[in-house]
């Protein structure tokens, strides 16, 4: 029955099994073939501003499409901060005009997720990460203009802080409308954010929270007039980066520990989430907006919440 499905659909399934690290996939006949040895393009720039001060910067054209390859760079990178002893503040932003990060890279082949151990918190790695980011002694604060879309709203809601662009941020988490569960956090993080009944809002409707509405909601910190943003969250990064490491990792711990949802809620979103890709109306609904063009068509990932609404309804 599988090998009739759309092939991008397929591997939506065997990526994200494979992502979820210990389940075994079957390799596909009609894989495509693996991409050659060349270096992968670096999608996650580190600056150290100073270093106490870090910027982070996705920067994968056109759409900042989060995939197997962002995986092992973005890890290095929270690596990097969980071991440095001078950071103190990392700063999340984009260099792709109209997009802060998006949903995960529908189209690779199962041989680019399957060598993807899990964390060192032994989560699968993308849940992994976000936990240790939400736990490192290091304050985090993401600046979003664009859309930040399923990866990209879960990496904010991981990290300490959020600040948007009023005009042009978005955050949205459009799984439902593609029948899938998503997997990166935000069931047990949005609602000890903005609530449970916003919560359910954000996640039943899979709609665009502009950046005003998300202020109204708690969630982000505030929204600014986007010729604001960057001067206001620099200045804010950079107070925080002149005070003391161990008092702003204390401070932060004992916050975590009234705040943060455990491993095990994070773990079964994760396990909610691959048990959805592999449902038949996940991958009827996922075929029909690579159709449309999903990942190619600007219209398509600007719009996304229009496309998923116009769906055909899942029978």
């Amino acid at each position: 029955m599988r090998s009739k499905l759309h092939l991008p659909v397929l591997m939506l399934s065997i990526c994200c099994v494979a992502i979820a690290g210990g389940l075994v996939a079957r390799k596909a006949a009609s894989a495509p073939a693996a991409k050659d040895s060349a270096a992968p393009r670096q999608e996650v720039r580190l600056e150290r501003r100073t270093p106490e001060y870090w910027r982070v910067t996705f920067d994968n054209p056109p759409f900042n499409i989060f995939g197997p390859e962002t995986i092992p760079q973005l890890n290095a990178v929270i690596t990097q901060i969980e071991k440095d002893s001078r950071v103190r503040v990392v700063v999340f932003d984009s260099a792709v005009p109209g997009f802060f990060l998006t949903h995960y890279d529908f189209v690779p082949p199962l041989s680019a997720t399957t060598s993807l151990p899990p964390g060192p918190d032994n989560l699968p790695p993308l849940p992994d990460m976000f936990v240790r980011l939400s736990r490192a002694p290091v304050v985090s604060i993401v600046s979003i203009r664009g859309r930040a879309t399923g990866v990209g709203s879960e990496i904010s809601l991981a990290s300490d802080m959020r600040f948007a662009s009023r005009e042009k941020a978005i955050l949205s988490q459009w799984e439902v409308g593609s029948a899938l569960v998503p997997g990166g956090g935000p069931m047990a993080r949005l609602p000890r954010l903005i609530g449970r009944g916003r919560a359910l809002e954000v996640l039943l409707t899979g709609d665009d929270i502009d950046g005003d509405l998300a202020e109204r909601y708690g969630y982000v910190n505030r929204s600014f007039p986007d010729a604001e943003l960057d001067p206001f969250v620099d200045a804010l990064a950079r107070r925080i980066a002149k005070f003391d490491k161990q008092a702003i990792a204390d401070i932060k711990r004992m916050v975590d520990v009234a705040s943060l949802p455990s491993d095990a809620e994070i773990g079964a979103g994760w396990a909610a989430f691959i048990t959805s890709v592999q449902r038949p109306e996940a991958q009827k609904q996922v075929k029909e907006l690579m159709g449309l063009g999903l990942q190619k068509n600007p219209d398509v990932e600007k719009r996304l919440a229009d496309y998923t609404g116009k769906l055909e309804a899942v029978k």
